[in-house]
């Protein structure tokens, strides 16, 4: 059955946890859907994952799209969320509803994320009033890393608690369809996903919310960079791969692969008739 805003509306009644998960290409978004995940993020994390870029701020509009367009392709039933990258929406409402039309349009997105609290509400009330679900990020967002002067947990002492929760209630007034909360502590989570009509969705916010996501490379062991402290690793995926390289270079250095079973036969009258 498709996943879609209402089905992950009463995954939250239900008290039934949602997945997400991120994916860049055809092929990942295939294996995250029919793994059975309600949710793939094509996020700007792309940037780093898939470009090799230091943060997220280089991702552009064509990258999200290109990108979207080919995890579409390759789901049937997961609810897929596209980001929309730094300063596609931050400079008027109007670019807001413009690009999040085109992640719908030619990426064919079910939503869009943008990256913000109460100062971003009127942009997201605009995109949803364009008929576009959009879901919310607050807490650590990437995109304002410099701002916030690193990659630092948020909401840790009152004033920014209740900065947090605010921000939670004005993009749910806006008509924000879910909300991931980055990097916040578990017990806040938990307060602000009990608060809430829509869904959270928890990275670093503990179990408290209604749903996870976590990066695909980070879950897999694929993204040896850098681990966060809420990562966990599932399957170790990237020492596989490295260990199927190696095998693939050892074998064809021995000229035991390709083997007979890998080869196209002809007849040896055809090999004789060319001398």
């Amino acid at each position: 059955m498709k996943n879609t805003v209402l089905t992950l509306q009463k995954q939250k009644e239900e008290k039934d946890k949602i997945i997400m998960v991120t994916a860049y290409d055809y092929t990942t978004a295939k294996i995250m859907d029919e793994s059975g995940v309600n949710t793939i993020l094509v996020g700007d994390s792309l940037g780093m994952t898939m470009l090799g870029y230091e943060d997220t701020l280089s991702v552009t509009m064509e990258d999200m799209i290109h990108h979207t367009a080919a995890v579409s392709r390759g789901v049937k039933e997961a609810f897929v969320v596209a980001d929309m990258p730094f300063m596609s929406y931050q400079t008027s409402v109007y670019d807001a509803v413009v690009n999040a039309g085109r992640l719908m349009k030619e990426g064919r997105a079910n939503a869009v994320k943008l990256e913000g609290g109460v100062e971003f509400a009127p942009h997201i009330e605009a995109i949803v009033k364009a008929s576009i679900p959009v879901v919310a990020h607050i807490g650590l967002t990437p995109q304002s890393v410099n701002a916030f002067g690193g990659f630092k947990v948020q909401g840790k002492d009152v004033e920014a608690a209740k900065k947090l929760i605010e921000d939670a209630k004005a993009i749910e007034a806006a008509g924000a369809c879910m909300v991931v909360l980055e990097c916040v502590p578990a017990k806040l989570a938990e307060r602000i996903s009990q608060e809430l009509t829509i869904p959270t969705i928890g990275i670093g916010a503990g179990a408290g919310c209604d749903g996870q996501v976590l990066v695909y490379q980070d879950l897999l062991g694929m993204y040896g960079d850098f681990k966060p402290k809420f990562v966990k690793v599932f399957a170790n995926v990237g020492e596989v791969m490295r260990e199927g390289m190696k095998a693939y270079i050892r074998e064809t250095k021995e000229g035991t692969f390709p083997a007979e079973e890998h080869c196209f036969k002809i007849d040896d009258s055809v090999i004789e008739k060319l001398y």
